[in-house]
C-alpha cells in the first residue's frame, strides 16, 4: 500500500475528561505515517498539559496555544495550516479513532486521486459495497432528494489538503461550518464513501451540536444554506430537479417550524426564524400543501 503522511488534526477546549483516549487512539492506529497537531483554544483546564506531556513523548506530536479564545471553526483553520500531509483528518478531542481506521481512510483516498472528501457513515440508502465513488450529481441528488448523504461532522472525514486550502477551508459560521464545506468541496469534486465503524463518535451534553439543538440554530441555518445552494448555477441539478428539492425543503421546514410552535412551545421563536428566512404564514400553509 501506498504510504503517505496524513495530518490528524484535533482542536482542543477544555476537554481533560477525553483528550488521553483521543490521543491514545491515534498512537495505537495501524497506519503510522502521521502527524498529530493539537491546538490549545485557551482551555482552562489540564488539556494543554495532557497535550504537552504527549509531545515530549513522541516527535509526531505537535502542540499549538492560540493566544485568545477563537471558536470551532476558527480553530479548526488554524489547526490545518500547520499541516503538512497530503490528507488532512479532523479528530475531535472527545472522539476516537479505531486502530484501522486510518489506514483504511488514506488507502481509499490513494485509491481515488479526484476525490476531494471521503466520508465514512453508513446510511439506508448506501446500496453499494464499500467504498464507491460519488460525482457532483449524485451527490447533491441523494443530499437534497433522498435522505442526506453530506450530514456528518469532520471526526468521519478525510479531506484533501490542497482542496481544503484552495476553497478558503471552513467559513466560520457556528454549528454549520462542516457542512457548508462539505457542499464547496462535493460542488467541484468527486465524494468517496469508505466504510463505517473507523471513528467512535462521542456523545455527551457539552458538544457543539447539541447547543446548536437547543438554540435552534440548525433549524434556520440549515434551512438557509440549503435554499441558496439549490439556487447555484454550479448545482448540477436540472430544473425539474431543483424544483422537487426545494419543494421537499419547503415542505420539512414548514413542518419543524410548526413542531417548534406548538410542541416545543416556543412561538415567538418559530415566528423569529420565519422572519429571518422570509417565511411567510401563507408560504408555510403552501409549503404543507
Amino acid at each position: 500500500m501506498t504510504r503517505c503522511k496524513v495530518s490528524i488534526l484535533t482542536t482542543v477546549y477544555n476537554r481533560e475528561k477525553y483528550l488521553v483516549a483521543c490521543i491514545d487512539s491515534v498512537l495505537a492506529s495501524s497506519y503510522q505515517d502521521w502527524e498529530l497537531i493539537i491546538v490549545d483554544d485557551v482551555s482552562t483546564d489540564t488539556s494543554l498539559a495532557i497535550a504537552k506531556s504527549y509531545e515530549k513523548k513522541d516527535a509526531r506530536i505537535k502542540v499549538y496555544v492560540n493566544q485568545t479564545n477563537l471558536g470551532d471553526y476558527p480553530n479548526r483553520n488554524k489547526a490545518a495550516s500547520y499541516a503538512k500531509g497530503k490528507y488532512i483528518k479532523y479528530l475531535d478531542a472527545d472522539d476516537l479513532i479505531y486502530p484501522h481506521g486510518l489506514e483504511i481512510m488514506v488507502h481509499t483516498m490513494e485509491q481515488f486521486p479526484q476525490a476531494g472528501l471521503g466520508i465514512s457513515q453508513k446510511v439506508v440508502e448506501d446500496v453499494k459495497p464499500y467504498p464507491f465513488v460519488m460525482e457532483p450529481k449524485e451527490t447533491f441528488t441523494r443530499e437534497f432528494l433522498m435522505r442526506g448523504v453530506l450530514g456528518l461532522g469532520p471526526t468521519g472525514t478525510i479531506i484533501r489538503r490542497d482542496v481544503f486550502e484552495k476553497l478558503g477551508g471552513f467559513t466560520g459560521t457556528r454549528y454549520i461550518g462542516d457542512t457548508e464545506l462539505w457542499y464547496k468541496i462535493a460542488l467541484t469534486h468527486p465524494v468517496v464513501k469508505i466504510e463505517d465503524d473507523l471513528i467512535f463518535w462521542r456523545q455527551h451534553d457539552d458538544q457543539e451540536i447539541t447547543k446548536g439543538q437547543e438554540s435552534f440554530f440548525y433549524l434556520e441555518n440549515t434551512f438557509k444554506l440549503k435554499f441558496n445552494t439549490l439556487h447555484k448555477k454550479a448545482l448540477p441539478l436540472g430544473a425539474p430537479e431543483r424544483q422537487a428539492a426545494l419543494k421537499k425543503l419547503k415542505k420539512q421546514f414548514a413542518r419543524r417550524v410548526l413542531r417548534l410552535m406548538f410542541i416545543n412551545k416556543k412561538p415567538i421563536r418559530a415566528f423569529q426564524i420565519m422572519s429571518r428566512t422570509n417565511f411567510s404564514i401563507i408560504k408555510l400553509c403552501n409549503a404543507l400543501t
